[in-house]
């Protein structure tokens, strides 16, 4: 079960604004004024609005090199930490409580790994982090499902999985030499006259815990995981597999650990970059997993609101998730200008679709192949 989550995004602090901004396609895209951008195609990025908890800096400050971004990289963590315990229920778990950390992997790590530790430790939240992930855009779905097969197999009766990106120069330099952010800065995915994605920031956090558990401290469950999976294509250091074969396995290892079929699926919170090769090979793979189903299928990628937040994505969009099979309100495809004949999918668009699907499927891709989907039905 899940029964704690926290998060912040460019759409503000907390689940709530997170869900309404999802759910009714607001945008939360933006200059980029964090540091200088005058030299890159695109200049548009989805940021956090205001400043960061304990003072750390955020809008209007360099964020270059140093300290100063782990400060900040760090206080994110810890407020969606304290959001998702607070919520679950939980305090002072001390030493029982494993937590798994999603992070972009550069000279900073390890100082932010030390930040977010240490304020554990000073809340007696838990007793360090416990592992680090790096695996690029499915770091934090792959820490989930471990954190999912950590309580399935009575390891540990619940885990604390954490994510955090913050936009900064250097991440952005390569994204935008590599000309994979949007030309003419709106994320667009499935759509035609899609030019790439933007970039986002995001930390978020969630509790994964044994139903059993939750039950006996009265715990509310905010959604079921109900299963997970994982598959690499190898195909391309950074171009996705074009039939999307990596992406299907994936998904139809999930619904085979949840024993669902796939006309069970209600919704698709969809990898959705914005590129069009991948997004275009993801549509192949959903239409391989559903066949006729697709036609009847809604999909939207919440990209499209709160932006790219590489390792942290996946945990972010779980959120996202979460909080549509809580309102009832599926998100929007925004950024849309017409069909890609390619694409052929039931997006959601100009509003938000009222649905109370079953079974709900988040999916995330990365460079090198990586896929990960993970499912869930309400709590």
């Amino acid at each position: 079960m899940v029964t704690g989550v926290g998060v912040l995004s460019a759409a503000g602090r907390g689940l709530a604004k997170l869900t309404d901004a999802a759910a009714h396609g607001k945008a939360a895209f933006g200059p980029v004024t964090r540091f200088d951008v005058s030299a890159r195609r695109t200049g548009r990025a989805a940021l956090l609005p205001g400043a960061l908890p304990a003072g750390a800096p955020l809008s209007g400050s360099p964020l270059l090199s140093g300290s100063e971004p782990a400060a900040a990289s760090a206080a994110a963590l810890l407020d969606a930490i304290a959001q998702a315990c607070r919520q679950a229920g939980l305090t002072a778990e001390g030493s029982e409580l494993p937590v798994l950390l999603a992070l972009h992997s550069d000279e900073r790590t390890r100082a932010t790994v030390d930040a977010v530790a240490a304020g554990l430790r000073a809340d007696r939240t838990a007793a360090g982090v416990t592992r680090v992930y790096t695996g690029a855009c499915v770091a934090a779905a792959t820490a989930v499902a471990d954190a999912a097969v950590t309580v399935a197999t009575g390891r540990h009766e619940r885990v604390l999985v954490a994510a955090v990106h913050l936009v900064e120069p250097g991440v952005f330099a390569v994204f935008d030499a590599g000309r994979a952010l949007a030309r003419d800065g709106e994320l667009r995915p499935f759509s035609a006259g899609r030019t790439g994605t933007l970039l986002g920031d995001a930390a978020a956090a969630v509790v994964v815990e044994a139903a059993a558990a939750a039950e006996r401290r009265g715990a509310s469950a905010l959604a079921r995981l109900a299963g997970w999976g994982r598959a690499g294509d190898a195909h391309h250091v950074c171009r996705p597999e074009p039939d999307g074969t990596g992406v299907a396995r994936a998904i139809e290892a999930a619904l085979a650990r949840a024993g669902v079929a796939p006309a069970e699926i209600g919704y698709v919170n969809a990898n959705g970059t914005g590129s069009p090769l991948s997004d275009q090979a993801e549509a192949r793979a959903l239409r391989r997993v559903f066949g006729p189903h697709t036609e009847h299928l809604p999909v939207s990628s919440s990209k499209s609101v709160h932006g790219h937040a590489l390792e942290a994505s996946a945990l972010l969009e779980l959120a996202v998730l979460v909080g549509a099979l809580g309102t009832g309100l599926l998100p929007v495809n925004a950024g849309w200008l017409g069909p890609d004949p390619d694409v052929g999918l039931d997006l959601v668009l100009d509003g938000p679709r009222t649905a109370r699907p079953a079974y709900a499927l988040s999916l995330n891709s990365a460079f090198g192949g990586a896929n990960t989907a993970l499912l869930l039905a309400p709590g």
